[in-house]
């Protein structure tokens, strides 16, 4: 056979892709039957003992009543239930289902409402403590330890999920959309005594994992102690019955993700033997011409081209290994690297035409897929930005690379002061990002000055002294401006 490359005979294939551990049988294969099927399970009893409902209720209690309240709960739960399952498309179908229809009852527009799941189901991939199981595969991959690679993955996430929430805030203040009244919502109180028990498992995992505990026992353990502590209450105690009902939903979970790392695996042997993916690191190091920031966009088009229509974890294998490497010429951290990879592997399921997520939000909302898919991109807009700002500052991953070879393992704590200033800019130059792009502050903001506050949002983010200055003030003059309009108008209607 023939393709660009010397011949290969049906021996070469078939030893390469059944006999070695670069094929079938590869570290995605081993790494799915190790503790990825054990995670998965994880989050089958969680889903089983009402954790999603405890996700749901504590989000409608603390910001059903707010502005767009709604959307903002079907953010943080779907973020945090995204983190525990590990699979986009299913936890926007099933939070969804949930979430989209109190969206639509309030007012927002069906292609909006699923496009609000979809992106916060996605962004549940990169928001520690699990990631989906891909920190564990990534700990696996690079060799840095879990803890380091939690603690890296934390700003970044909370940045991603700042800016989706400022977005659906944005977007009810536009169209005057209310949240629900609090005598219908659950209470704080009532819904920690009633389901708050259920959290202990997660923080168990976290404690385990952070003592150097094999993953895989770990995962176990966190089973049987999610069992124990749902028998705390009434509400959530596990009879057999749901015990074996979450042994099946678990098992037919990962049937997907274990086909898909089977399948991976294959494409990873293929790549070694053809050497396809030192062409493809060679490719993207020759169009980046020897630039920094060109060579990351080729990487970031071949990450999202590679991570179309996979799972989190076949996405991050397949990225790592093919698209990763081209960044090593410029001497980017391991970390760094990966987790940039990893990032457009990811968001490549809300980037049309083959947006799976937003297309099952669509499913869900009875709204036009390719709308909805466009609509998931721009709330998700921040996760495009966010891997640059990481790989020229690092320390928005709280890594210190000074003095650091490129292949380190360990690194050390940035100082707290540069840390709290590159989040402080980061933040303001994300929710300015939200106004701009939703073009409303607290009144609409007309379309040249939203090209004058995108361009602030994006100077203030760019990590330099210079552009930050020149960011903020930008930012804070239009803002400013926009807050003087919309109290005159106040004053006019009064």
């Amino acid at each position: 056979m023939r393709l660009m490359t010397r011949e290969f005979d049906l021996g070469d294939i078939f030893g390469q892709l059944y006999l070695t551990t670069e094929g079938l049988y590869s570290t995605a294969i081993g790494a799915s039957v190790s503790f990825i099927f054990l995670f998965i399970l994880f989050g089958a009893f969680l889903q089983k003992s009402g954790l999603g409902q405890f996700f749901n209720d504590i989000a409608m209690a603390l910001a059903g009543h707010r502005q767009g309240g709604p959307a903002k709960v079907a953010t943080v739960s779907s973020g945090f239930m995204g983190s525990i399952n590990g699979a986009a498309v299913a936890n926007t179908v099933s939070t969804g289902s949930f979430t989209i229809p109190l969206m639509k009852k309030i007012g927002y527009n069906k292609n909006f409402a699923g496009a609000v799941e979809a992106s916060s189901s996605v962004g549940g991939q990169v928001l520690p403590p699990i990631m989906g199981a891909s920190a564990f595969i990534m700990a696996e991959t690079t060799g840095i330890n879990y803890g380091t690679i939690a603690l890296a993955a934390l700003i970044p996430a909370v940045l991603y999920y700042i800016a989706v929430i400022m977005q659906v805030h944005y977007r009810a203040g536009k169209q005057g959309l209310k949240g629900i009244p609090k005598a219908d919502l659950p209470r704080v109180r009532e819904v920690m005594k009633e389901r708050g028990h259920l959290l202990i498992p997660i923080v168990g995992l976290i404690v385990m994992l952070f003592q150097n505990m094999p993953v895989g026992r770990a995962a176990f353990w966190t089973i049987v102690l999610t069992i124990v502590v749902a028998s705390f209450r009434k509400a959530t105690r596990m009879g057999p019955r749901d015990v074996m009902d979450a042994l099946v939903l678990g098992a037919r979970q990962s049937l997907a993700v274990m086909i898909a790392c089977a399948v991976v695996g294959i494409i990873i042997g293929v790549v070694s033997l053809t050497s396809f993916g030192t062409v493809m690191t060679s490719s993207i190091q020759s169009l980046g011409a020897g630039s920094l920031f060109l060579t990351l966009f080729f990487t970031m088009l071949a990450s999202m081209l590679l991570g179309m229509g996979l799972p989190s974890i076949p996405a991050y294998i397949i990225t790592a290994t093919m698209a990763a490497p081209a960044l090593s010429e410029f001497g980017i951290p391991v970390l760094v690297a990966h987790m940039f990879v990893f990032y457009f592997g990811i968001f490549a399921n809300v980037t049309p035409p083959v947006a799976l997520a937003a297309f099952a939000g669509a499913g869900v909302s009875g709204g036009n897929p390719m709308i909805t898919g466009f609509q998931a991109l721009k709330l998700s807009l921040a996760g495009f930005i966010i891997p640059y700002l990481f790989v020229f500052d690092p320390t928005l991953l709280m890594i210190d690379t000074t003095g650091v070879a490129t292949n380190a393992t360990e690194f050390g704590l940035p100082p707290i002061m540069d840390i709290l200033l590159v989040v402080t800019t980061a933040i303001i130059g994300i929710v300015a990002l939200s106004a701009a792009l939703e073009g409303f502050f607290h009144t609409f903001i007309n379309p040249f000055l939203r090209i004058v506050l995108l361009t602030g949002a994006l100077l203030s983010v760019v990590p330099s002294l210079t552009t930050d200055v020149i960011g903020l003030s930008v930012v804070a003059i239009i803002l400013a401006m926009n807050f003087m309009q919309a109290r005159k108008k106040n004053e006019k209607l009064a």
